[in-house]
């Protein structure tokens, strides 16, 4: 069963690098809404870092794609960013989840998935050759207790 999200915000950006800042912008700013310590927004721009890092330099090597970015909120401060491309897919997605795996070349350093791991409570990635890749991250936000005054 699915459940209603009670805010989203989808966006679509040309895979360049210079793009990975403005995605970075943008879910700090929606995050902003559920009132996250600074830690919790570090984490979670760190992960859309990592992903869409991954979409510019992998799934479209040699040309320049579109990426897909969903950012939506649901009752109970979760947060939950999906980050897709159609470029060239991954070929083993348990490969790539190991860390130090990389196609990237020897300057990458194969720790994207494994970054995006730690700092979100949820990771999931479908892959297909050809047709590209969707990464689906989750992040409960904590509660903050409110002082009346």
């Amino acid at each position: 069963m699915k459940r209603a999200s009670v805010n989203e915000v989808k966006l679509e950006f040309p895979s360049r690098s210079s793009n990975e800042g403005f995605a970075r912008g943008v879910v700090a700013c929606f995050a902003a809404q559920m009132d996250p310590t600074l830690s919790e927004l570090e984490d979670i721009k760190t992960a859309v870092s990592e992903a869409v890092t991954n979409a510019i330099l992998h799934a479209y090597p040699d040309t320049i794609g579109t990426v897909y970015m969903k950012i939506r909120t649901f009752p109970g401060n979760l947060l939950e960013i999906t980050v897709r491309d159609r470029g060239k897919g991954i070929t083993d997605v348990e490969r790539a989840r190991q860390p130090m795996f990389t196609t990237g070349g020897e300057e990458r350093s194969g720790m994207g998935f494994t970054i995006m791991e730690s700092f979100m409570d949820c990771v999931a990635v479908r892959s297909a050759p050809g047709r590209g890749t969707t990464v689906s991250m989750k992040k409960h936000i904590a509660e903050k207790s409110r002082e009346r005054i």
